[in-house]
């Protein structure tokens, strides 16, 4: 399988309308992106394709959270990383092969998306922004389907997007309600019959962007 983007080349830049937050102007470190998900295509879809499972996820993730955002801090590109997921859409049908841009997610919502939209029949997961945002009065909820990046302002390291699509050879996963990426990757072992990666990059650090 193979997998591409109009939106972003790879290991380029993504842009900042796929973001959460892109960098602030005016002495704020942050503004809202458009938080549009990119447009993705698949194809070499071997025969026996019953569905699709699409992720993205950043490896990136500083795994001590105590110097994220902090002023007169800054995190190591060294620092020891951890996963954070972006996005979990499972059970897309074997009929869909592109996700337009900015037809999953368009634009934040507070708390995270109700019923995120997506191919007819499909499913989408929790990702990483309802742990994130647990303790914030305003952004607390659940956080399902794609929601962009927004790496710390203060990261030495450039923070790496990979989309990744797998065939499987069932039509739908067995997995309950409010399920997450740990979900997933256990019902679909011994299920995927191929797969395909995108990276794409992104930094909130003025410093990283030239």
């Amino acid at each position: 399988m193979q997998l591409r983007s109009d939106t972003f080349e790879p290991m380029q830049a993504i842009p900042d309308d796929c973001a959460l937050f892109r960098p602030g102007t005016g002495g704020e470190h942050y503004a809202p992106g458009g938080n549009r998900n990119p447009h993705l295509a698949w194809r070499e879809i071997p025969a026996a394709t019953r569905s699709f499972v699409l992720v993205c996820v950043d490896p990136d993730a500083p795994a001590d959270p105590s110097d994220v955002n902090q002023d007169g801090r800054r995190i190591a590109r060294n620092a020891e990383r951890t996963e954070f997921v972006h996005w979990v859409l499972i059970d897309i049908p074997r009929e869909c092969a592109e996700l337009g841009f900015g037809s999953c997610s368009d634009g934040l919502v507070a708390g995270g998306k109700r019923e995120p939209p997506g191919p007819p029949g499909s499913r989408q997961g929790a990702n990483d922004y309802t742990a994130f945002f647990a303790g914030d009065a305003d952004m607390a909820g659940t956080w399902l389907g794609y929601d962009g990046p927004c790496p710390p302002w203060n990261d030495e390291r450039p923070h790496h997007y990979h989309f990744q699509v797998y065939a499987l050879d069932v039509a739908r996963l067995d997995v309950g309600d409010g399920f997450e990426l740990a979900d997933v990757r256990a019902a679909m072992a011994g299920h995927v019959l191929a797969e395909a990666e995108l990276v794409g990059t992104y930094t909130t650090n003025p410093a990283l962007r030239g």
